[in-house]
């Protein structure tokens, strides 16, 4: 029997699984090696759609690789040996740590050769790297056969490129048409596509341009083929040690009750959220600050925080909320998952938001615990260790927890960037494990607003970078009736429902609030994560969905 293409997907989805996990329980592997190849082929099998033309034997994916170098350490394609480490120290070092914007981990350059990275954010961080390392290494491969003629001989368009790169490395000025001409045949582009490559590089904060990429990743490539100098990964054993074993959860939740137990909140009713850091505290107090009457208030002074108006309302909010309740706890456990406490009792007015009015008792008055979104297989470790009672003196003190609250980006399969997903179940992608739960927030709390709105499964996914979309529309398409993936939900899911129905940690009848908002959509060419950020079509969904949170909790 013929297997179709989603199957195949999935099989190979699969493979890659099982051979990281293998990979990194071995603890070493070169990834153009044997062990590195079953990666590769994997890979290419599965041909993820962030990952644009893997497949082509001559073109280079480029806005893939964009995707990608905004994500890893600043200057690894220049690294033969990359090292993933636990946190071992060498924050504490005179090395400087690099940190990528989209993902955030301390990563530190030892020597030219040597990258070492941090993984403190569960498995789901390792796979994500290693994913996209493979893809790093496939597009060095095509690199390399496109800078040698048939004969292996070095082609003009190489030498070049290498006159080029030592230009900019000493800071001399050298002629960037002439250049990306050049660079335009080592990438299999047209010129006109590579021109635009150039510029979207050079834009970039985390990145090095386009033509030092390519050419570091050729010369590695060059190396390991024609001198032997195997390029390798490697894996420390503390961080095969240690991953698993809620290390840095633990730190993390204990640090927050232990800010609890300070403020004496650990009795009052208290309400999880798990958002970003802007939206809650703007959201409660803005009103309290500038007298907002409506939700359409509130997005207006998002949008102008967002933009970086002048004299915006951001640090004048700020400033208040230190003073009315509000309690930053930066993460300093190795999470990278910052938290918030904010005590409604401190506020001067007793409306929550226009129409919402705050019990008069103040032990009745609630109390919100907001957390930075979390990656992946962290978002069980974090949200088990924060569900568990506060243990003090030998004694256990269980939280008064409410209501979880749940607000993410995820790829949407209907409609587009900024339209809502609010799902009735999380599948968790390549197992049998499925959530389904009753969601206090509806479809039809976001009727009006000018978004499209959808209800059904979300696909918790092991990856960003391991869909098609095959896989894609046989979730859409099929009795599963899914309408978007994301990479935490069924994580959240299954510490909420051990610790209310089996540990019993927490109330039986704890309220539970999931809502997306699309940052892409996976199915449509252009329109993946690697074509860009939301950026202020953000705005609306992110407050939305924050406003609905509060009003249906605290609404009559």
């Amino acid at each position: 029997m013929k297997r179709n293409r989603a199957q195949e997907s999935r099989a190979a989805i699969e493979r890659l699984y099982i051979t990281m996990r293998h990979l990194f329980t071995r603890g070493t592997y070169k990834p153009m090696g044997v062990s590195g190849e079953s990666l590769v082929q994997a890979l290419r099998v599965l041909s993820p759609e962030i990952y644009g033309t893997i497949t082509d034997p001559e073109k280079v994916e480029l806005d893939g690789l964009l995707y990608v170098m905004e994500r890893l350490p600043r200057g690894i394609e220049q690294c033969r040996y990359i090292r993933l480490i636990s946190r071992e120290g060498l924050e504490t070092s005179h090395l400087e740590p690099i940190v990528p914007p989209k993902r955030r981990r301390n990563c530190y350059r030892l020597d030219e050769q040597v990258m070492y990275v941090e993984m403190t954010r569960g498995r789901s961080d390792i796979y994500d790297i290693l994913t996209h390392l493979t893809f790093l290494y496939i597009e060095s491969s095509k690199i390399y056969q496109n800078s040698t003629d048939p004969k292996g001989k070095i082609s003009i368009n190489w030498k070049m490129l290498e006159e080029f790169v030592k230009k900019e490395e000493s800071g001399e000025l050298f002629d960037r048409e002439a250049a990306s001409a050049y660079l335009s045949h080592l990438i299999g582009r047209t010129f006109e596509e590579t021109s635009k490559a150039v510029n979207k590089f050079e834009k970039s904060s985390n990145s090095n341009s386009l033509f030092s990429i390519v050419y570091h990743l050729g010369k590695l490539a060059m190396e390991e083929i024609r001198e032997g100098k195997d390029r390798e990964i490697s894996f420390s054993a503390t961080l095969r040690e240690r991953i698993g074993h809620h290390v840095y959860g633990e730190q993390w939740a204990g640090k927050i009750m232990q800010k609890l137990d300070e403020l004496d909140l650990l009795e009052r009713p208290i309400h999880i959220i798990s958002a970003n850091l802007h939206s809650v505290l703007n959201t409660i107090y803005a009103p309290q600050v500038l007298d907002s009457k409506s939700f359409e208030d509130i997005e207006q002074i998002a949008s102008s925080i967002a933009m970086g108006e002048k004299n915006n309302a951001g640090k004048k909010i700020y400033a208040y909320a230190l003073k009315h309740g509000f309690v930053d706890i930066p993460d300093q456990s190795g999470t990278n998952i910052g938290t918030q406490i904010i005590d409604t009792a401190k506020l001067e007015k007793s409306e929550l938001l226009p129409g919402l009015t705050l019990p008069e008792e103040v032990q009745q008055r609630p109390v919100f615990v907001v957390m930075d979104y979390a990656f992946g297989e962290q978002a069980f470790e974090c949200m088990d260790e924060l569900l568990k009672p506060f243990k003090k003196g030998g004694k256990e003190f269980p939280l008064n927890i409410v209501s979880i609250s749940i607000m993410g980006k995820a790829g949407i399969l209907y409609g587009g960037k900024g339209d809502l997903m609010i799902p009735d179940a999380h599948v968790f992608e390549g197992t049998a494990d499925n959530y389904p739960f009753k969601n206090e927030l509806k479809a039809t709390d976001f009727e009006g607003f000018g978004l499209g709105v959808y209800s059904g499964s979300m696909v918790t996914v092991l990856g960003t970078s391991l869909q098609n979309k095959d896989i894609l529309r046989y979730f859409m398409e099929s009795s599963w009736n899914a309408i978007g993936l994301e990479m935490e939900g069924a994580h959240y899911q299954k510490a909420i429902q051990s610790a209310s129905r089996i540990r019993k940690s927490i109330r039986s009848n704890v309220k539970v609030l999931y809502a997306y908002y699309a940052s892409d959509n996976p199915l449509e060419t252009g329109s993946t994560l690697a074509s860009g950020a939301l950026g202020m079509e953000g705005v609306r969904p992110t407050y939305l969905i924050t406003y609905k949170i509060l009003e249906r909790l605290f609404g009559k």
